[in-house]
C-alpha cells in the first residue's frame, strides 16, 4: 500500500496549482468534463486502483486502458493521487460495512435528546421536521457526490479548495473540526454523565462517598485511553465497520427497550424518591373520576420557548457529511449511484429509529421527559436492570462512534496544517492524542449537554449540511454543463439560502432564550 507514497508528494504541487483556475474558470478541464462525467466516480476509481492496489481485477485494469486517453490530462495526471492521498485503503470496504459506518456516523447521542425535542414540538410537527431534515440531508449528499465526481476529488476540504481556493479549504476544515469536536464532546459528555450512575446502580451504592470510580471525570479519561484512542489510531475507516455494526446493534437494543418500557411504566409516574411502591403508581394512572389524566395526553403540535432547541437538535441528528467522502473513497467498486444508495439506506434506517425512539420515549413520560432520555428512567427506579443494560449499550454505542467522527477531524487538520505531506504514523498518532486530550478537557469543564448541542448544531451543522455542498456545487459544476440559471443550480442556491435562514433562526432563538434566562442549557436541568 505504500508504494505510491513518493508519487503522491510529487503530484501534490500541480494539483494544488491547477485547482483554482479549474474551479473558477474551468479552462484546463473544459473539454474533459463531458467525458469525465459519464460515470465520474467510476472513471476516477479505475485510474486510481492500479496505483493503490496492485491486485486490481482484470476487467477493471482493461477499462483503465480504454478510459485513459480521453481523460488522461484531467484525472490520471492530477487527480488520482489526490484521491488516494489520505486513504491508501482504496475501494476495499463492502457495501454493508459502508452502510454500518455511515449509519454509525449519523446515529449519535442525538437520539437521546429526540424525545425531549418531540415533547417541545408535538408529535405531528416533529414528524414533519424530521422528514424534511432527512430529505434535505440526502439531497445534500447528492450535491457533494456530484461535485466530487466532476473534479475527481473525494475530500471535503479539497472540494472547498477547488471551489474557492485556500479560504474554501479553511472554511470546510474549520466547520468539520467544530462540528465533530462538538459531536465527540457530546458523546463523551454522556460517558461522564451516565457511566458513574451505571456503576453506582450495579454496586447498589445509594450515597457515593467520593470514590474515584464513581467520578465521571476519571471515567471519561479511562474510556478515552482504553477504548477510543486505540480505535482512533487505525489507519483506515473501513476497519471500523465491525465496531460500527456492533454500535448500531446496541442502539437497536436501546430502541426495543424504550418501546417495551412504554407499556410497563404507568402515567403519570411517581419519582422513586417519593415512593418506591408500585401499588400507588397504578392507582394514580387515572383521575378519581376515571378519566385520563390531562398530563398523559400526547400533544400533536406544541410551541414553547424550548422549541428553539429542537431544530438544531434535529439538524444535528443527520450530520454525517464529513464522513461521506472518506467512506466513498473506501467503498468497493465505488460509483456515485452506489454511494448514494449507501447514504439513502443509512438515512432511512436512522430516520425510522429516530422517530420510534422519540415517539415511545415521549409517550412514556409526556411533558416530564428530560433533555437526556435515559436520565428520566432512573427517576422511576435507579436499579431497574433493563434500563441499566440499555445504559451500558448506549455508552458502548456512543464510545464506538467517537473514532469514526475523529477521522474527518484529523483529516481536516492535516489538510489545513500539513497539506503536502504523505501519511506519517507519528503525526497520525499525535493529532488523535491531542484531539482527545482537548475534548476530555472540554467535557470535564463544559456545561450542560444541551448547550453543546444547541450552539454547534446552530452554527456548523447548517454549513456542512446546506451551505457548503450547495455553494461548492454551484462553483464546481461547469457553466457549460449547467448554466447558473439551470434548475439544479437554482435549487442548490435555494438550498444554501435555507441553510442561512436555518442558522440565523436557530442562533437567534438560542440567544433570546439565554437572555430571558429560561434556558435549560444555562441553568442545569
Amino acid at each position: 500500500m505504500s508504494e505510491d507514497k513518493p508519487a503522491e508528494t510529487v503530484e501534490t504541487a500541480p494539483a494544488e496549482v491547477n485547482a483554482i483556475p479549474n474551479g473558477k474558470g474551468h479552462d484546463p478541464g473544459e473539454e474533459i468534463t463531458a467525458s469525465a462525467k459519464t460515470p465520474p466516480a467510476d472513471d476516477c476509481e479505475k485510474e486510481t486502483v492500479p496505483n493503490s492496489a496492485q491486485n486490481a481485477s482484470p476487467h477493471r485494469t482493461e477499462n483503465t486502458g480504454t478510459n485513459l486517453p480521453e481523460s488522461q490530462e484531467f484525472l490520471s495526471g492530477v487527480e488520482d493521487k489526490k484521491t488516494t492521498r489520505f486513504t491508501d485503503f482504496e475501494g476495499k470496504t463492502s457495501f454493508g460495512m459502508s452502510v454500518f459506518n455511515l449509519g454509525n456516523a449519523i446515529m449519535g447521542s442525538g437520539i437521546l435528546g429526540l424525545a425531549y425535542a418531540m415533547a417541545n414540538t408535538g408529535v405531528l410537527l416533529f414528524l414533519i421536521l424530521l422528514t424534511v431534515v432527512a430529505g434535505l440531508s440526502s439531497y445534500s449528499i447528492h450535491l457533494l457526490l456530484k461535485s466530487s465526481g466532476i473534479v475527481g476529488i473525494r475530500a471535503y476540504e479539497q472540494l472547498g479548495y477547488r471551489a474557492f481556493g485556500t479560504p474554501g479549504k479553511m472554511a470546510a476544515g474549520i466547520a468539520i473540526t467544530l462540528q465533530n469536536i462538538g459531536a465527540m464532546s457530546s458523546y463523551l459528555y454522556i460517558v461522564k454523565y451516565e457511566f458513574p450512575l451505571v456503576i453506582q446502580a450495579f454496586l447498589k451504592v445509594d450515597k457515593p462517598a467520593g470514590e474515584w470510580y464513581l467520578n465521571g471525570n476519571y471515567l471519561v479519561i479511562f474510556v478515552s485511553v482504553a477504548v477510543i484512542l486505540p480505535l482512533a489510531l487505525m489507519k483506515q475507516l473501513g476497519y471500523l465497520g465491525y465496531t460500527s455494526g456492533f454500535s448500531l446493534s446496541c442502539m437497536v437494543f436501546f430502541l426495543i427497550s424504550v418501546i417495551y418500557k412504554k407499556f410497563n411504566i404507568p402515567c403519570p409516574f411517581v419519582d422513586f424518591t417519593f415512593n418506591g411502591t408500585t401499588s400507588v403508581l397504578n392507582v394514580s394512572a387515572t383521575d378519581p373520576g376515571g378519566e385520563d389524566n390531562p398530563a398523559c395526553i400526547p400533544k400533536m403540535a406544541n410551541l414553547n420557548s424550548q422549541t428553539a432547541y429542537t431544530i438544531p437538535i434535529l439538524a444535528f441528528a443527520f450530520v454525517c457529511h464529513p464522513e461521506v467522502l472518506p467512506i466513498y473513497t473506501e467503498l468497493r467498486n465505488a460509483t456515485k449511484k452506489k454511494m448514494q444508495h449507501v447514504a439513502n439506506i443509512s438515512i432511512a434506517v436512522m430516520y425510522g429509529m429516530y422517530f420510534l425512539a422519540a415517539l415511545f420515549g415521549y409517550l412514556t413520560f409526556y411533558g416530564e421527559v428530560e433533555a437526556e432520555l435515559l436520565h428520566t428512567y432512573s427517576r422511576i427506579d435507579p436499579y431497574d436492570t433493563l434500563i441499566l443494560c440499555v445504559r451500558v449499550a448506549v455508552l458502548t454505542a456512543v464510545t464506538l462512534t467517537v473514532p469514526i467522527v475523529l477521522f474527518p477531524v484529523r483529516r481536516a487538520i492535516q489538510q489545513m496544517m500539513f497539506p503536502n505531506k504523505t501519511f506519517n504514523w507519528p503525526r497520525h498518532i499525535a493529532i488523535a492524542f491531542i484531539l482527545l486530550t482537548f475534548i476530555n478537557l472540554l467535557v470535564i469543564f463544559a456545561p450542560n449537554i444541551l448547550g453543546i448541542f444547541g450552539i454547534i448544531g446552530a452554527t456548523s451543522a447548517p454549513c456542512l449540511i446546506f451551505i457548503f455542498p450547495a455553494v461548492f456545487y454551484i462553483r464546481i459544476v461547469p457553466k457549460e454543463e449547467e448554466p447558473l440559471r439551470s434548475v439544479p443550480k437554482i435549487l442548490a442556491a435555494c438550498f444554501a439560502g435555507i441553510g442561512f435562514l436555518f442558522m440565523i433562526m436557530s442562533l437567534s432563538f438560542i440567544i433570546i432564550d439565554w437572555t430571558s434566562g429560561t434556558s435549560k442549557a444555562s441553568s442545569g436541568h
